[in-house]
Order: structure tokens, then C-alpha cells, then sequence
């Protein structure tokens, strides 16, 4: 059974939408443990930026790809973008990552993901990040994409790219576990660039906002590029790896379903683009879909003589041909920057020549 009531549960219960007695109090018995999570990475914060904590170099640039929020803001597509603009200036890049939610010897859905959108780049996942973006530049990247790094300050870094979804920006105001916070607002400030995703989403005057209060949360000491992104869907993936042309699913009975950190806007995509959302079911972050929720989805997508669809990080975990004759594809998504893409291209530009040095340790990382 889908996961995710749980996580919506959660999700109205710390934005104040759940307004019952229990959640009231639930609020309240959250808060402190949020304030102190808030308080023991500010220091942390403050120990790097004072050089109190010594950070690694890599022998390579870094380019971190990172958010503020628990939940997805878009950022695997922001990496891919990253990634094609360095190739296209002739670097090697390798993407390194934590691998979250990989079984043991295997690959996180977000690498099996970018494995697909990016053919025959490096993908290297350890808990260490450290040793992986070692490990990337000895096997001979010229430049490594940290994934979701913004918080792990242990690694030295020449650029920071900070992921704000556009739809859901602020963590619902509070560190977790009473909001969706990693840390407070003001961990902006270390970033040389923000990105809004899935601005299209909202009116300018929301954007306009967005930015305003995050300026007001730092301090005044707003990262020097704002750049405002959509993400697009381009094609339609099958399980053989075959793409089709989006309007594919112009009239098509669906029943969708995603494993992801924002599935509303999943099913809202599907929606713009014509498809009859016959139903729709999400699922956890990183859901591991178990043979119980395989026979489950093919039934149930047979009950409501529909095809399945789903993004491409939920189909690269799915077995071929567990759903016997019903249809099954993904939604392939390209990110499309709007507004700042010559400034965040510039950055990009500037790491990409920058000159290499021995990996070494030292105390003046970001």
C-alpha cells in the first residue's frame, strides 16, 4: 500500500493545516527539538565559516548541487543541466553522491535516474563523500557534482547551487521535525547562486516574494545570482528504453502513481499535459516498491482500464514486465532555466577553468 498518507499526514501537521487538538500539540512538542536542530547546525555552520572545522579539497573544482528542504525541489534535473553545460565546455565531470536508498551494491534511484538522462558519465555514491570525489578525480574527472551536498560542509567546494521549489519553499518555516527545514533560511547566505524551481508554478509576484523573504532571512546577504527554472517535460519513456513524443498522453486514461518528495506536482504536469488522470497514488520518497505493491499496481490499473505512469526515478526500480500486458511509462523530465541563465552559466564557466590542485586537507572550505 502507498506510504505517503503517513508523509501527508506529517506535511499538514507542521504547516498548520491539520488544526485539530492533537495536532496542536504535536506542534508544540515538536518545536523545541526543531530549535535545537536549528541551533546545533548553526554553529556547525558557524565552526566551518570560522575555519574551526577543517574541510578536504578534492584535487578537482566541486560544483554542489544542494536545497534547504526535506523533499524534492527538482534538483535531479538541475544536476543534469549542470552536468551537459560542463560537458558541453569540454570537462569531465563525475557526479558523487551519498547514494541514498541504494540496497547494498547497488544504485540509488536518483543515479540509475541520471544514469538514463546522462549517458557514460561517472556516478560515484559512498556515505564518504569525500573519498568518493577523490575516488572520482583519480579515475579522471576534471570536475565533480556534488549532489545534494549543500549540508555536508566537510568537503571543500568552488561553487554552491541551492534548489528552492518554487511551489513549496520554506519548510513550512521551521527546522525539522517541526517543519521540513535541514537548517534555518539563512544557510542561503553561503550559496553563489539560487535557483527557483518550478517557478512557472507561480505568479511573478509570489516569485518576487520568495525572494524577498529569503533576502530578509539572510541577512541582507542574498547570493549574487537568482535564476528561475521550469521543468519541462520532454518525452515519454517505455521500460525498453524507447522515447515517445509527449503528447503521447493527449487523451490517454492513466492511472499514475510516484515515489517522489512532491508528488502533487507530478500529478499536476500530467494534468497540463491533456492525460485522463483516472487515479493517481503517491507513494514515499525513495518507496521501494515491494512484489506486494507490483501486483497491487498492475490490478489496479487493470480496474481502471488505464495505463501506468510514473517519473523516471520510480521506473528505474520496477522489474520489466511486472505489470504483464498493461502499459507502462515515465515521464521524462529537462529542466528549462527562464531567467538567470547567462549569470548562472557565467559561474559555471569560471569553475570550469579554474585550476587544479592537490587534494589536501585544510580549514578554508565554504
Amino acid at each position: 500500500m502507498p506510504l505517503l498518507p503517513d508523509a501527508e499526514s506529517f506535511k499538514r501537521l507542521v504547516d498548520g493545516t491539520d488544526t485539530s487538538a492533537a495536532a496542536t500539540l504535536s506542534r508544540l512538542a515538536l518545536a523545541p527539538p526543531g530549535a535545537a536542530w536549528g541551533s546545533i547546525m548553526a554553529l556547525r555552520n558557524a565552526a566551518y565559516d570560522h575555519g574551526w572545522l577543517a574541510v578536504t579539497q578534492a584535487g578537482v573544482p566541486v560544483v554542489c548541487v544542494g536545497n534547504l528542504t526535506l523533499g524534492g525541489t527538482g534538483k535531479t534535473p538541475l544536476v543534469a543541466w549542470v552536468v551537459r553545460r560542463l560537458t558541453g565546455h569540454g570537462c569531465q565531470p563525475a557526479i558523487v553522491s551519498r547514494g541514498y536508498g541504494a540496497a547494498s551494491g547497488g544504485r540509488s534511484d536518483e543515479a540509475a535516474e541520471l544514469a538514463i538522462l546522462l549517458p557514460g558519465v561517472r556516478h560515484v555514491a559512498d556515505r564518504d563523500r569525500i573519498a568518493a570525489a577523490t575516488a572520482a578525480a583519480a579515475a579522471g574527472a576534471d570536475i565533480v557534482v556534488l549532489d545534494d551536498g549543500f549540508q555536508h560542509r566537510r568537503l571543500a567546494r568552488d561553487l554552491d547551487l541551492v534548489a528552492i521549489d518554487a511551489t513549496d519553499p520554506f519548510g513550512c518555516g521551521h527546522v525539522f521535525p517541526r517543519g521540513l527545514l535541514r537548517e534555518r533560511l539563512a544557510g542561503v547566505a553561503r550559496a553563489d547562486a539560487v535557483i527557483l524551481t518550478r517557478a512557472g508554478s507561480v505568479s511573478p509576484e509570489r516569485r518576487a516574494e520568495i525572494h524577498d523573504r529569503l533576502a530578509a532571512a539572510c541577512g541582507g546577504r542574498m547570493p549574487s545570482v537568482w535564476a528561475e527554472a521550469s521543468h519541462a517535460p520532454v518525452a515519454v519513456r517505455d521500460q525498453a528504453g524507447t522515447r515517445h513524443a509527449i503528447d503521447w498522453l493527449a487523451g490517454r486514461r492513466i492511472a499514475a502513481f510516484a515515489g517522489i518528495g512532491n508528488p502533487s506536482a507530478f500529478r499536476r504536469t500530467l494534468a497540463s499535459l491533456g492525460a485522463d488522470v483516472v487515479a493517481f497514488r503517491p507513494y514515499a520518497d525513495h518507496h521501494p516498491y515491494a512484489p506486494a505493491d507490483l501486483t497491487d499496481l498492475a490490478s489496479w490499473a487493470r480496474a481502471h482500464d488505464a495505463a501506468l505512469v510514473t517519473t523516471l526515478k520510480d521506473l528505474v526500480k520496477l522489474p520489466a514486465g511486472f505489470a504483464g500486458e498493461t502499459v507502462i511509462v515515465a515521464l521524462e523530465i529537462a529542466m528549462v532555466v527562464e531567467a538567470g541563465e547567462a549569470e548562472l552559466g557565467d559561474l559555471l564557466d569560471r569553475v570550469a577553468k579554474a585550476p587544479r590542485t592537490a587534494p589536501r586537507d585544510g580549514a578554508n572550505g565554504r
